[in-house]
């Protein structure tokens, strides 16, 4: 007697589509439900948010995974847990402390709006999450797929959850080659699974498309269309169209700019720097850096400094990174500072200076204010720097 896996079985179950009669758009994205389903229930990975699907811990899994892959998040997601095991206390959060326990993630207004959300939560809900789709997206930083997100898998209320992975999907079972950056089609596919997902099952299909999008109908390659338990309805993977779907229109070119970056060392310390309160990167720590390719004669000009105060000027390694809208193309050098000959004075460089003051008097110049020096057991347990900065981190020691 031959025995058949229930998890085999239902990944072959399919929804048969008569030649002479096909599916119209309704139909198709019905006839998707009961193949996703029970493919999640066989297929579902188990992640630490997923398998304790608490309205807070979906909230903040959500918010990391945004432009972030699952793997990356998993430890700072129990370090962030550990740290704030409620929303009261992320609310209470000390900036600096909450930014450090971000560093690595980027895209730090994410943090910045997790703390003013809490706040709201803390102050009209009594530190809870509220099941309400409409009233989750009027928290800052939830749009409408992470409040879809929070609705239906923390609260199984059946309102659509619709990310990149979710278009890619939807848009290649459909055959629809509109262009999925435009805010309308994902506006229209919202409200035609909302029509059509099943209402006590919410959380699970959500996950499942979700899932699929992440595992079989992949981005950036040939899908896995001969593991896609909606293959059978699928009209990008009946024909053949994966790279043809979905369409995206071109996006601009991102901003190239020039920066120099400088590991400032005096004694046993490294200058850091608070950047402006708002704009690219606002109120993080950053290693002092200018626009620009100066040579290495001419940096302790750019600096502000006289060339007495500086030891030696030491060219460092190109690198380059990359943000939404602009792009930093930068090179760097390690300046070391010249200790006072009598080793009792107090020079200008000793001492910490206040975020955004010159501290270092009139013998520095008008060159970088607000220099913060910091040791590197400081610099690597207390004071965030953005991902940025990583290939000149990593040189400081």
């Amino acid at each position: 007697m031959v025995m058949y896996s229930t998890e085999h079985f239902y990944d072959g179950l399919q929804a048969l589509e008569r030649e002479d009669s096909p599916l119209d758009r309704r139909e198709r994205l019905k006839a998707m439900e009961k193949p996703l389903l029970f493919w999640y229930a066989a297929r579902a990975r188990s992640l630490p948010w997923r398998d304790k699907p608490l309205p807070y811990r979906v909230w903040i899994s959500e918010i990391m995974l945004q432009q972030t892959r699952v793997e990356a998040v998993k430890p700072y997601f129990e370090r962030f847990m550990e740290a704030f095991p409620t929303i009261r206390a992320l609310a209470e959060a000390e900036d600096d402390y909450l930014m450090k326990l971000w560093e690595g993630l980027g895209y730090y207004n994410r943090a910045r709006n997790l703390k003013k959300a809490a706040r709201i939560l803390t102050d009209t809900y009594g530190g809870c999450l509220p099941a309400s789709f409409d009233e989750l997206i009027r928290l800052p930083g939830i749009g409408s797929y992470t409040a879809g997100a929070i609705a239906s898998i923390a609260f199984n209320i059946p309102t659509p959850a619709v990310d990149g992975n979710v278009l890619r999907v939807i848009s290649r079972v459909l055959g629809d080659r509109e262009d999925i950056r435009k805010a309308s089609v994902k506006g229209r596919m919202e409200m035609e699974l909302k029509e059509i997902m099943p209402k006590d099952k919410a959380s699970q299909y959500n996950q499942g498309l979700i899932e699929i999008g992440a595992l079989v109908c992949i981005p950036g390659g040939e899908p896995k269309c001969g593991e896609c338990p909606l293959y059978s309805v699928c009209l990008t993977g009946r024909n053949g169209w994966w790279k043809e779907i979905p369409y995206k229109s071109p996006q601009k070119k991102r901003r190239i700019e020039e920066r120099t970056v400088f590991i400032i060392e005096y004694q046993d310390k490294v200058a850091i720097h608070k950047r402006p309160p708002s704009g690219l990167l606002a109120a993080l720590y950053e290693l002092p850096n200018v626009e620009g390719r100066p040579l290495a004669g001419e940096v302790p000009f750019v600096l502000g400094l006289k060339k007495g105060q500086v030891e030696s000027v030491t060219e460092l390694p190109a690198s380059r990174h990359v943000f939404s809208h602009v792009e930093w193309h930068m090179t760097g050098y390690r300046v070391v500072l010249r200790p006072p000959e009598d080793k009792n004075a107090r020079t200008v460089f000793e001492g910490k200076a206040e975020p955004g003051c010159d501290s270092f008097g009139e013998n520095v110049g008008e060159g970088l204010l607000g220099w913060l020096f910091v040791t590197r057991e400081e610099l690597a347990g207390t004071y965030p720097l953005p991902n940025a900065f990583n290939p000149y981190t990593k040189l400081i020691g």
